[in-house]
């Protein structure tokens, strides 16, 4: 049977050329790069460079850089890491803003401020899952630490105009962090210009392997470390490196290439277009082609089910997605798609198609077809048909 896959926004197949760079650092330059000896000093040139690669396409310093084992893991560093720095200094600051379009790993590492004393401001978005820099400026008091805003949705692919955030966060002399784990390679940061503090950042988005990631941290900031051990990670980070998937994260940078976020674009939109024109009752979820995510596609075949609809195409190895992959086994509506003002029934007739360089448009035309046939099957039987 042919497989399509259409879930790359949960995660890409790791390019051909990251692959071969990581080979050598599993068979050959396998040295722990804390080691004094040259196999050690081999392994750590790799490290190196893998950083440099990283922080020059951010514009950032070599020592900015943390690499850590996941997104996830970077995002509980930047809310507990800094809620933690401030206990133990007695600042008296304990207030965190993020959004209620997060993904999981920020809210869940919110709650975990909560159960600590400190607060948590959530704010509201748009129609189209737009924050209101008006609300953050709104929302920040003399007790705030951070606010964190993710800068291209994993779900709806809402990319957040994020400079004019972090300008206001500057002038109040509070710290601003983004979650561009989607959005990184895809869209063009730079974090001077978007006035960024911190920023997280993983290789499995982009081409490369899983179980690596990194945190973006401006020089001067002081964040208390996780992890505590060797002192790895100029002492931020405690834990020998997973050399090979450095290694893969900075040559999965180095192969990135507009060109191919080009070419996306267009496949995404004639998707868009075609499923818009030809199939009644559908509506896109997020903001228009210019303020999307490349690669995303979020759609609601109002009166059916987004998971028999994902099932059907899955046994024609058509591989999408409810939703978030991290909660996809969760039958309750995306919390995403609720903060846009979708109701739960309109929220769980949602499925996520996203696309890569790898996609071409025969998988994306038979894609279409099924999903025709799909949603025309199951509004026949559908008891909901008229209730939406």
């Amino acid at each position: 049977m042919k497989e399509i896959y259409l879930d790359n926004a949960a995660t890409t197949k790791v390019d051909e050329k990251v692959a071969k760079a990581m080979q050598s650092y599993l068979t050959e330059n396998y040295g722990n790069p804390s080691s004094l000896h040259f196999k050690g000093q081999e392994a750590k040139r790799g490290l190196d460079e893998a950083r440099e690669i990283i922080a020059r396409e951010i514009g950032a310093k070599f020592k900015d850089i943390i690499f850590t084992g996941s997104g996830t893991e970077a995002n509980n560093f930047v809310i507990k890491g800094l809620f933690l720095k401030e206990q133990t200094i007695k600042s008296g600051k304990n207030h965190i803003i993020t959004t209620k379009i997060e993904h999981d790993c920020i809210l869940n590492a919110c709650k975990w401020v909560v159960t600590q004393g400190g607060k948590v401001t959530y704010l509201d978005v748009d129609a189209t899952g737009f924050v209101n820099p008006q609300d953050v400026a709104d929302a920040i008091t003399e007790k705030t630490i951070l606010v964190s805003v993710i800068h291209g949705n994993n779900e709806i692919g809402t990319i957040q105009h994020l400079q004019e955030i972090g300008k206001i966060c500057q002038e109040k002399n509070v710290l601003f962090h983004t979650d561009a784990c989607q959005s990184f390679t895809k869209v063009p940061i730079k974090i001077k210009k978007m006035n960024l503090d911190l920023m997280t950042i993983n290789a499995h988005k982009i081409h490369g392997p899983k179980g690596v990631g990194a945190l973006y941290i401006r020089e001067g900031i002081k964040i208390t470390p996780l992890l505590h051990g060797g002192g790895q990670e100029f002492k931020l980070r405690s834990s020998t490196e997973n050399v090979p998937g450095i290694v893969g994260f900075g040559k999965a940078v180095q192969v990135a290439s507009n060109r191919d976020v080009k070419r996306i674009k267009k496949l995404r939109d004639y998707f868009i277009e075609k499923i818009t024109n030809e199939i009644s009752n559908v509506s896109l979820n997020g903001p228009s082609r210019e303020d999307r995510l490349c690669n995303n596609i979020n759609l609601c075949f109002n009166n059916i089910e987004g998971e028999a609809i994902g099932s059907f195409l899955n046994s024609a190895g058509i591989f999408t997605s409810t939703g978030s992959a991290c909660s996809s086994k969760n039958l309750d509506p995306s919390h995403v798609l609720l903060a846009i003002g979708k109701t739960p029934l309109e929220a769980n007739s949602s499925i996520r198609i996203s696309i890569s360089k790898y996609t071409t448009k025969e998988e994306i035309d038979f894609a279409i077809e099924q999903l025709k046939k799909t949603v025309e099957k199951l509004r026949r039987i559908s008891p909901l048909v008229g209730d939406i």
